[in-house]
């Protein structure tokens, strides 16, 4: 029987890793007063007649710690680059230097981390919810399996208790995860 619990098991992480990686690519977009790659990744440049990522036009590297620089390997997208940077929605001001282009972090304002640690907040309550319903479908399957006679009560017990660790340890990898965005957050 505990091959059954152990590809449950399996399932239910795959599952649950999921929802962990989803949230910390949410928090990735989540600027704090640092500069980090990430900060840019979502940006889309118009370039050779598409939207491509910016990732592909140009290297991003961070010389300092409110600073980022967007290497642009062709020079002739320099101004797109730098358009679609402004363009985001990320408060950026960017200013190009050649094929070179500097990304300045501004300070962030009390009010705006306020702001980012209660999106952040937001981001951790729907990985809780991802978890627990992952948890519940989980659960349903044990439940269905007793009820065909395929396990025990007992394992039935054994097997939702395992379950409930899973979850219990997803659970605080979300919360630990979120102190430590709030952390980045409100550090001046």
């Amino acid at each position: 029987m505990s091959t059954g619990l152990d590809a449950l098991q399996d399932d239910l992480t795959r599952r649950m890793e999921g929802a962990i990686d989803s949230f910390r690519r949410d928090l990735s977009g989540l600027r704090s007063g640092r500069a980090s790659p990430n900060l840019l990744e979502p940006v889309r440049v118009e370039a050779y007649g598409s939207e491509v990522p910016l990732t592909q036009v140009g290297s991003i590297a961070v010389p300092e710690a409110r600073m980022l620089t967007v290497s642009v390997w062709d020079k002739t997208l320099v101004s797109a680059v730098e358009r679609a940077i402004r363009d985001a929605g990320l408060g950026l001001n960017p200013a190009s230097d050649g094929q070179t282009i500097r990304v300045p972090i501004p300070q962030l304002t009390e009010e705006r981390r306020v702001e980012l640690a209660r999106a952040a907040g937001r981001y951790a309550e729907n990985a809780r919810i991802s978890v627990r319903g992952v948890r519940r479908d989980g659960m349903e399957q044990i439940k269905n399996r007793e009820k065909k006679g395929d396990i025990s009560q007992d394992d039935m017990k054994t097997w939702s208790d395992a379950v409930q660790k899973l979850t219990d340890r997803f659970i605080k990898t979300v919360d630990e995860t979120l102190a430590e965005k709030e952390k980045e957050i409100k550090q001046v």
